[in-house]
């Protein structure tokens, strides 16, 4: 039933491989011994990705409400209930966790030994209880659903550009002058080189000309410090170079309603108390971090959140 999951989640056999680290054989042969001793089929095998066939559906359904009651019987025997053990998994984005979230991992390991932790560096929304993840940092406001959302900063969306780029290309004063800008665009945020503003309340959004478009946040980021353009960051991505004078905000009048960030986790049945004291341990030290993720922009502090216990969807966090 894991090797089942595990291929229709990560969407092929090859991928369940990696992913479970066993030869992609074994996996392949697994799968077909399942549907034997069931006698259907559960899987089409396409060119590109695994489909399941309408008896499959009801099948993985189940499989995954069993495997959640055998883990959870596993919490039990295990002590997760009584003392803070076992392994958590988090799902976070890339550069966030670098620069914020794992140091905040490493003192939490250093204060409870007989915790394991397995981080997650991904940009994908993952499915917290389909995907067995104990708890993911996320950037947006929550939907309403069956996950505990727990607040713990705001971050604005800021454009900005190296010193020596403006000193060649001039200062824009409004949106609209982004237009005769170079503009440095990452295609996997803020809608590529569709840009959104606020204009005395109102959204506005401006098509900028993007000479340089990249597809990871790293690269955006290098580029506006070379001079390359104007580029659009999240907060906590420039912090530091802007302290430093490598970066200047623009716009600032003009920015978008700051973004919550929420620790997720899934509120059906009893929390295992190593999920407790992450989310005890963490949610303080995350608050200092992302609270103040721009200290000397704007000539204020970002303000901090309070404590706030959403519902999000499962489906997709």
């Amino acid at each position: 039933m894991t090797i089942l999951l595990a291929a229709i989640d990560s969407g092929s056999l090859s991928a369940a491989s990696r992913k479970l680290r066993i030869p992609l054989a074994t996996v392949s042969r697994r799968v077909s011994e399942l549907e034997e001793h069931l006698g259907i089929r559960l899987l089409v095998r396409g060119n590109r990705k695994l489909t399941l066939t309408e008896a499959g559906r009801g099948y993985v359904a189940s499989c995954r409400r069993i495997l959640e009651d055998i883990s959870e019987v596993e919490r039990t025997a295990a002590g997760e209930y009584h003392a803070p053990q076992g392994e958590l998994i988090i799902s976070m984005p890339p550069v966030m966790g670098r620069n914020h979230i794992l140091p905040v991992i490493v003192e939490f390991l250093r204060a409870f030994p007989q915790i394991r932790m397995q981080a997650q560096m991904t940009d994908r929304f993952v499915n917290l209880l389909e995907e067995r993840v104990d708890l993911a940092i996320r950037i947006g406001e929550p939907p309403s659903s069956s996950l505990i959302g727990t607040r713990v900063g705001m971050l604005r969306e800021v454009v900005c550009a190296s010193p020596a780029y403006l000193a060649q290309h001039g200062m824009p004063r409004k949106p609209a002058d982004l237009v005769s800008h170079h503009c440095v665009a990452y295609e996997g945020y803020a809608m590529g080189g569709n840009w959104k503003f606020n204009a005395k309340g109102d959204p506005l959004h401006v098509q900028v000309q993007s000479r340089l478009v990249v597809n990871s946040i790293e690269a955006a980021l290098v580029a506006a410090v070379e001079g390359a353009g104007v580029a659009r960051l999240a907060s906590y991505q420039i912090g530091d170079l802007v302290e430093s004078g490598k970066l200047v905000i623009l716009l600032e009048a003009f920015e978008a309603p700051p973004a919550p960030v929420n620790i997720l986790y899934a509120g059906q049945g009893q929390i295992p108390l190593k999920l407790r004291v992450f989310v005890d341990f963490a949610v303080p030290r995350l608050r200092e971090k992302l609270g103040y993720a721009l200290p000397a922009m704007a000539g204020v502090k970002s303000p901090r959140t309070p404590h706030s216990r959403r519902r999000s969807r499962p489906a997709r966090t």
